[in-house]
């Protein structure tokens, strides 16, 4: 049995990742997604993320896919509270390889005491970050985010998620980057493939969706997906 503090083989880990986001994060039955939308299953990836060992999967996956298609950042972290965990994760990864990869929270509001911050942690102004978040179903929690890490003065190049549900939000944030292009953003396709046999409705892909900046190397990302039996 592998100790909790040691990392496993990068392939071992993600295969064990989406083992355990079978396992413990797929709740089956009616429910309102924070988007407005309905549906017939529930991605609870607070059920990934705060788990002693999927956490730790977390941070070394996802740090491993960045560092993979060279998005060079400074810090990630997204908008609270799905985000939060995600980015702790990447810079304890980071932290195993003795890399300085800050984390930062961002409020869904701008505080209106105290220091009056959006974007909670050590500065990003004038710095390369990453957005992250757990799961994604329209986009808007990444784009909110997205909007207040600019205001705040950072350079965001990447977005990145853990399971995307397939359910456009990939194609909104290309979209919005797109649209974006003449401030110099450009979007980076996330490519997943799926097991055979199984149901598009349960529909998961462990992924990332990019925002890069034209001076930036950017690839198209690849990274293993997988579907659900009903």
């Amino acid at each position: 049995m592998t100790k909790l503090s040691e990392n496993l083989p990068i392939e071992e880990a993600r295969e064990r990742l989406r083992q355990l986001i079978s396992e413990l994060a797929v709740v089956r039955g009616h429910v309102v997604l924070a988007s407005g939308k309905e549906a017939d299953y529930y991605v609870d990836l607070r059920r990934i993320t705060l788990h002693h060992e999927a956490s730790r999967l977390v941070g070394q996956v996802m740090l491993d896919l960045l560092d993979k298609n060279g998005i060079e950042f400074e810090a990630a972290g997204g908008l609270t509270m799905g985000a939060d965990p995600v980015g702790t994760a990447i810079m304890r990864a980071a932290g195993d390889q003795d890399r300085a990869i800050d984390a930062f929270v961002v409020r869904k509001a701008q505080k209106s005491y105290g220091m009056g911050r959006q974007v909670e942690g050590p500065s990003v102004e004038g710095r390369r970050v990453v957005a992250v978040e757990d799961t994604s179903t329209t986009g808007g929690s990444a784009l909110t985010a997205v909007e207040a890490l600019r205001k705040a003065g950072a350079e965001v190049v990447a977005v990145a998620v853990i399971v995307d549900r397939a359910t456009g939000a990939k194609e909104h944030v290309e979209e919005v980057a797109d649209a974006n292009h003449r401030s110099g953003l450009r979007s980076l396709s996330a490519h997943s493939r799926t097991l055979p046999g199984s149901s598009n409705q349960y529909s998961l892909s462990i992924g990332m969706s990019s925002y890069s900046t034209i001076e930036a190397r950017a690839a198209s990302v690849q990274f293993s997906g997988f579907m659900l039996q009903k």
